[in-house]
């Protein structure tokens, strides 16, 4: 397909119509180890080490953090809620500031 084709014309759908519909947009940040907390649910102790970001519609972000068990294996694949301290929030920002600069400097497929 050339670089520039609309992908949608004559379907209703791509460039061609308008602003495209995004569905989704998040993105996956590590905690580092220093700011990294832990956490139980179902009687097991996790250890937060990513935080999945999520655009919302309205701008504004949402935030879940993800971990191992730590007593080792892979455990449940469990949301919990990230901590309002300042540190976690400055590292949410910068990440998905960081994600809006990369995202402006994507490339062609």
């Amino acid at each position: 397909m050339p670089e520039h084709e609309d992908p949608g014309a004559g379907t209703g759908t791509g460039i061609g119509t308008g602003i495209p519909e995004v569905g989704a947009l998040a993105i996956n940040v590590a905690v580092p180890p220093e700011l990294r907390w832990r956490d139980v649910r179902r009687d097991q102790e996790f250890e937060l080490e990513s935080i999945t970001i999520r655009l919302l519609p309205d701008g504004g972000l949402a935030a879940k953090a993800y971990g191992r068990p730590v007593t080792g294996g892979r455990g449940a694949y469990v949301s919990f809620r990230v901590p309002e301290r300042p540190e976690l929030v400055q590292l949410i920002h910068r990440a998905a500031d960081r994600a809006a600069e990369l995202w402006a400097a994507h490339g062609t497929l």
